[in-house]
């Protein structure tokens, strides 16, 4: 399985480039870049500094027998991280426990810390 590390990146008119190293298992390396879309990403909600790890986990999933070095980070990856995103999103919600209201029969809400705080006195006049 090849490791790839980031090196740098470039900006070329709208685009950034970033510049990554494969390391083989029998140590040999490979120069790699991964060309994304800048407005394309901001269409998608996805943060600049989120592409290197995006980028960095296409080249991952490519088919290792694949000669191309230059990879584009294409809409439909940006899509597919989109839906993925919401949708993990959407679980954590629903995942969340419902907040609970205030008491509102003539009780006294509770009061953070009150466990052991114990019983407060009212001022001295």
């Amino acid at each position: 399985m090849t490791q790839f590390t980031l090196t740098g990146f470039k900006q070329d008119t709208g685009f950034r480039v970033f510049a990554f190293e494969g390391t083989a298992e029998d140590r040999t390396r490979t120069a790699f870049a991964v060309r994304t879309d800048l407005a394309m990403s901001r269409k998608y909600g996805i943060q600049l500094q989120e592409l290197p790890l995006l980028c960095r986990g296409l080249l991952e999933r490519r088919d290792a027998g694949e000669q191309d070095r230059t990879v584009i980070f294409t809409e439909e990856d940006m899509q597919l991280h989109a839906s993925t995103r919401a949708a993990e999103r959407e679980a954590a919600q629903r995942r969340k426990a419902p907040r609970r209201p205030p008491a509102h029969n003539g009780q006294t809400a509770h009061q953070p810390g009150s466990e052991w705080r114990g019983p407060q006195r009212p001022p001295a006049e």
